[in-house]
């Protein structure tokens, strides 16, 4: 038996935004549904270097799907050694036996399975007359989110980007309009203010420590993802806005340790009881999502291993059909 071997390039060719989510919203309902294994996230972190490493093995009994992941967060990438922040690879195992069926490349897949749940967050949390969304940050994974946000509505009226450099943000802009200039238009917010203050969706996709989203700019029935905070000690959110708001996260272990939710809760300011759901269970229809048109809904997402996994195990599926990789044998 031989292992397939894929690129990044590769997988990026092989899948869709439309795909991911689709996958991605199956793995919400299996969790959902407790047919899942998938231990929290295990940290390395390299201090001195301002990164971390993290594994994250998953299985999805009734799919059979099984895969591990190992994935870098290192914010200086880009400026000292030209790589990017996040990088990954995906090794997608046959649960019969442990055989390594494929060795990918992970960071196509890691941006459009985190972009697709907060495709899949809005579609249950957000109003359906969303029309305008505000973008605080501009990196990679403000372009997949705001992908999957254009799955679930069409089109948008306004989207509005800030960033901490003008620079990312006007690429972003320039970019963005030349994809998707038909079906919204975009505008260089001057401050986090701007960019969320009356806006529909908010989404946060920064590195930030500190709250960057201020009680005092959020409007009733609005809904915010929460993508940015991955790792203890990171928020991009004011407490209070968590205080007001029907919270749900992908994980609740996860969440409690690393997710948007994981300061407040060692400060005191909120507690389990204050989490309305997880994703799954709203996916799976155990819990309501959004019921009524001034509730504030918040998604904390950390990313979820059985998310790589049932987009690796798409990636795998088409690399057979279309004959890409190669073949080694590694065992």
């Amino acid at each position: 038996m031989e292992t397939l071997i894929l690129s990044d390039h590769e997988v990026r060719e092989l899948i869709s935004m439309r795909d991911v989510m689709d996958a991605v919203e199956l793995a919400f309902r299996e969790k959902g549904l407790g047919r899942v294994q998938m231990p929290p996230k295990i940290y390395l972190f390299f201090s001195r270097y301002n990164g971390d490493l993290r594994a994250m093995p998953s299985y999805l009994e009734e799919m059979n799907i099984s895969a591990v992941k190992v994935v870098n967060v290192h914010p200086d990438n880009r400026e000292r050694y030209g790589l990017p922040t996040i990088m990954a690879v995906i090794i997608l195992v046959d649960p019969r036996n442990g055989f390594p069926l494929a060795i990918m490349g992970g960071t196509t897949i890691t941006n459009m399975r985190t972009g697709a749940a907060g495709g899949i967050a809005a579609k249950h949390l957000a109003r359906r007359d969303s029309r305008v969304v505000g973008l605080v940050g501009a990196g990679v994974q403000a372009r997949t989110q705001l992908m999957a946000l254009l799955e679930v509505f069409g089109s948008l009226d306004e989207v509005r980007v800030w960033s901490r450099s003008d620079e990312t943000k006007m690429r972003f802009i320039d970019e963005a309009s030349a994809i998707y200039g038909r079906m919204c238009r975009f505008v260089a917010a001057s401050s986090v203010e701007d960019a969320v203050k009356g806006a529909d969706i908010i989404v946060t996709t920064t590195p930030s420590r500190a709250p960057l989203v201020m009680n005092d700019w959020i409007k009733p029935g609005v809904h915010i993802n929460c993508i940015g905070a991955d790792a203890p000690g990171k928020e991009e959110l004011d407490p209070a806005i968590l205080k007001r708001a029907k919270i749900v996260v992908d994980d609740w272990e996860q969440a409690s340790h690393s997710g948007e939710i994981n300061v407040p809760l060692k400060m005191g300011l909120i507690s389990r009881s204050d989490i309305w759901a997880e994703m799954g269970e709203i996916v799976a229809g155990i819990k309501p999502g959004r019921v009524g048109d001034n509730e504030i809904t918040v998604f904390v997402s950390t990313g979820l291993a059985i998310q790589d996994a049932v987009t690796a195990n798409l990636v795998y599926k088409r690399a057979l059909e279309r004959g890409v990789g190669r073949r080694i044998s590694i065992v």
